[in-house]
This record gives C-alpha cells, sequence and structure tokens, in this order.
C-alpha cells in the first residue's frame, strides 16, 4: 500500500468512527504502530484530523470545537468500556432489533455490533448510528437496518425530546442498551439533561429486555434529573473496577449485577 493510500485509509477510518487508536489503525492496515504515529503526525499537521493521546480524532469544525464532550468521553476508561461493550454483545442474537441509546459506552458496543447480520438497530445517536454506515461493503448484501429517532440535538450529538419519545413508543425491541451518565444509590440512574431523561425512559421502556452500561467511574456521579431508580434495571453491566462496598450495594438494588474483568 501507497504511503498516500494509506493516509487516506487512516482519515477515512478516524472521520468514519470519530476517533480510533494507533494500535487500531496499525492492526486494520497491517503496519506498525510507530508508522501509523507518523503518519497522523504528518496528517494532523495538514489539518486532517486531531491528534490525541493514543490516536487521533475527526478534524473539528469552530463550531464543533466548542462543545467536544462526546469525543473527550470516548478517551475515558476506554479498556473498561470495550469489556464491558464485548459481553453486552454476546446477548445480541441474528436477526434481533435492539436499541442503542446515546453515550460512548452505547458506541463502543455498536462497533461490536457491526457484523452481527440481520440486526435492526434504533438509537437516538447520531454517531451509533453512523458506525453502522458501510460504504466500504457496499457490493455485500446489507443485511442490517439503522432506525434513526428524530428529535432536538444534543452537544453530545443524541436526538432527544418529543419526537424522540414519540417515534419510541410504539416501537418492540428484544433489548434496549442503555449508557450512563452517574449512578447512585439515592438518585438512581442520572443525567443532566432533561430531556434526554425522558427519551432515555423510552428506550428502555421499547425493550424486552433491558439493560444499562456503566464503568466504575460513573458510581457515585449523580446528574441534574434522575431516568430511573436502582430497582427498576433489569440489568447492570459494570467493569471490576468497581469497588466491593458498591458491588455489594448495586447487586442489591438491581435485577441482575454483571461485573465484567478488564481484557
Amino acid at each position: 500500500m501507497l504511503v498516500a493510500e494509506r493516509r487516506a485509509r487512516i482519515v477515512e477510518e478516524v472521520a468514519r468512527r470519530g476517533a480510533a487508536s494507533i494500535a487500531e489503525l496499525a492492526d486494520e492496515l497491517g503496519v506498525s504502530a510507530m508508522t501509523v504515529r507518523r503518519d497522523i503526525d504528518v496528517l494532523a499537521d495538514h489539518g486532517k484530523l486531531d491528534k490525541v493521546r493514543g490516536g487521533a480524532t475527526a478534524r473539528q469544525s469552530e463550531t464543533t470545537r466548542q462543545d467536544r464532550t462526546f469525543v473527550t468521553r470516548m478517551h475515558h476508561q476506554v479498556e473498561q468500556k470495550r469489556a464491558i461493550a464485548r459481553h453486552a454483545a454476546a446477548w445480541v442474537e441474528p436477526g434481533m432489533a435492539v436499541g442503542l441509546s446515546g453515550g460512548t459506552t452505547a458506541w463502543v458496543l455498536a462497533q461490536e455490533l457491526r457484523d452481527v447480520p440481520e440486526l435492526t438497530v434504533v438509537t437516538n445517536s447520531l454517531p451509533v448510528a453512523e458506525v453502522f454506515r458501510r460504504p466500504d461493503r457496499s457490493d455485500e448484501p446489507y443485511t442490517q437496518s439503522v432506525v434513526l429517532t428524530g428529535g432536538v440535538r444534543t452537544p453530545s450529538d443524541s436526538l432527544v425530546g418529543p419526537v424522540a419519545v414519540r417515534s419510541l413508543e410504539h416501537l418492540h425491541l428484544d433489548i434496549a442498551f442503555l449508557g450512563a451518565h452517574g449512578i447512585d444509590l439515592q438518585a438512581g440512574l442520572t443525567t443532566p439533561n432533561l430531556l434526554e431523561a425522558e427519551t432515555d425512559r423510552a428506550l428502555l421502556a421499547a425493550g424486552g429486555q433491558a439493560v444499562v452500561l456503566a464503568d466504575h467511574s460513573k458510581w457515585g456521579v449523580v446528574g441534574l434529573t434522575t431516568v430511573v431508580d436502582l430497582r427498576d434495571v433489569e440489568r447492570l453491566v459494570v467493569d471490576d473496577g468497581l469497588d466491593a462496598a458498591a458491588r455489594a450495594t448495586l447487586a442489591d438494588q438491581v435485577g441482575e449485577l454483571v461485573v465484567v474483568p478488564e481484557d
């Protein structure tokens, strides 16, 4: 592969995903991490992408640059999110209809589900929907369907509000996956956005199974409003960075607590 072609592929992959690590790019391109690192340096100097620690993110416009919360969170607790996502992906079977909320953990889960055949994905997240866009496989039968709700766009590129809620009210999903901004014993599952809370409740209600995905850093965080109480959470998946006391508390509150070891 020529250098120009390799660098074009890097820009394409980073733009499609929103962000990519050096290790991921090196594996996909079949080159060394050092080669990818040098390519990212050159591409960043030419304004093709933004260099971050351990990888690169898609180039931000000046308007978007004012709020980079999604991209920033994407690089927090990366390995924990991947471990949670891989475990959760095992519950998804070909032909299912699944719901994916906004948030970076749901986005990581979407990466794990890209090759599940005959899958119908319902999401209120623009980044999650983009994961399933496969222009590189235009010559293959398209076996996945993506339903994107309408709604008001949040700074983290989720669609919320009455339009989003209405689009979810009459859907029947096999399983709904919800990321978490914060989890607290008293406040329950919380978010800083009032409209997002309403939309998240509608997504959970549409799922035959409702699964909350949260890395250990979300414990003790309280957002502005409660999405659901802990006793209304059917299944909560966390990583093993959660301390023993918190595990005992959550196990007593939620329907099922699943603790996933970090890869």
